[in-house]
């Protein structure tokens, strides 16, 4: 395959919206509205790192992260999310290359950690791990996990930006 994983550019962003539609589109866990979470991050200033797959000149999945408050104080941590790739293109890989973009680029901007709500056993693989002392208030924990990239671990409970109740009704 000959992909490219890249920093979004301004011509991306309807092909980043259509390919998070259609990622989450029959998606048991998700709440369907992943398009306008990443659309309300990017109005917000608040993509710090948004990374796409291409192939053959077509984003074929996307990466979003943004910042995370932590009760404690604790500075520089982010989380990771939404990840999509397009059905057509799911598990073949694009989602782990992104995941290990985004996790290079936090790196890059000495990120101290980031979190990410979702499945264990795949994120695990990343070196996320639920942390009993992080917390999502009304999440299961074993599905709310954290990356500690430098410094100590933070404790307390999470809170993403408000673009993330982007797309709900009511």
């Amino acid at each position: 395959m000959n992909d490219l994983l890249r920093a979004e550019a301004p011509d991306d962003v309807s092909d980043i919206h259509a390919v998070a539609a259609a990622a989450f589109r029959t998606a048991a866990h998700s709440s369907h509205t992943e398009h306008y979470i990443v659309d309300a991050l990017r109005a917000r200033g608040e993509l710090s790192v948004s990374r796409v797959a291409v192939q053959d000149g077509q984003v074929i999945g996307h990466v979003a992260v943004s910042p995370v408050a932590i009760s404690d104080g604790s500075e520089g941590w982010f989380g990771l999310g939404p990840l999509s790739v397009a059905p057509q293109w799911q598990g073949q890989g694009i989602g782990s290359g992104l995941m290990r973009a985004a996790l290079d680029a936090l790196r890059g901007l000495g990120a101290r950690g980031c979190v990410v709500l979702g499945e264990p056993d795949y994120y695990g693989r990343f070196g996320f791990r639920s942390e009993p002392g992080l917390v999502l208030p009304g999440v299961p924990p074993e599905y709310f996990q954290a990356l500690r990239l430098e410094g100590p671990m933070a404790h307390g409970e999470v809170s993403y930006s408000p673009a993330f109740e982007a797309g709900r009704p009511g």
